[in-house]
């Protein structure tokens, strides 16, 4: 998707009205337009990285840090009880639209909803010679 076609991109730029609650020259945070929840902000950079491997490390933690300084103003604002903050990264994870994004959804008792390890279905049953190789595996990535 190129940034002429990012509804995201078009809120950074003015082209799409949004509920704007912060913005800055590296991160902007509005109103999802379709709320989870009452509050269910969005944050992501103004800059185009569909993912967060694109996203260059300093953009990401400014925008990790937009979501923990909003987190507790959101909570207060609608009065909730909790929060459920999660990226979506990549297609198979449920990310819907191709710029990165942080979201922060109020959460409330009883609200029914699930906690974050119900995303990913049946738990696999994994060794520990597995677990020991996906570690390896992973610091050998980094």
């Amino acid at each position: 998707m190129s940034e002429d076609d990012c509804i995201f991109c078009q809120i950074v730029d003015g082209d799409i009205p949004s509920r704007t609650v912060f913005e800055d020259d590296t991160a902007m945070a509005f109103l999802d337009a379709n709320p989870l929840a009452p509050g269910h902000t969005l944050v992501i950079p103004k800059e185009h990285y569909e993912t967060l491997e694109e996203t260059p490390e300093d953009v990401a933690a400014h925008v990790f840090g937009v979501l923990h300084r909003l987190n507790t103003a959101v909570e207060h604002a609608v009065d909730a009880d909790a929060t459920t903050v999660a990226f979506n990264n990549g297609e198979a994870a449920g990310q819907e639209v191709p710029h990165l994004h942080g979201h922060i959804i109020p959460r409330f008792e009883g609200d029914g909803g699930r906690p974050i390890h119900a995303v990913a279905g049946e738990r696999p049953d994994l060794s520990d010679e597995e677990l020991d190789e996906i570690a390896e595996e992973i610091h050998n990535q980094r």
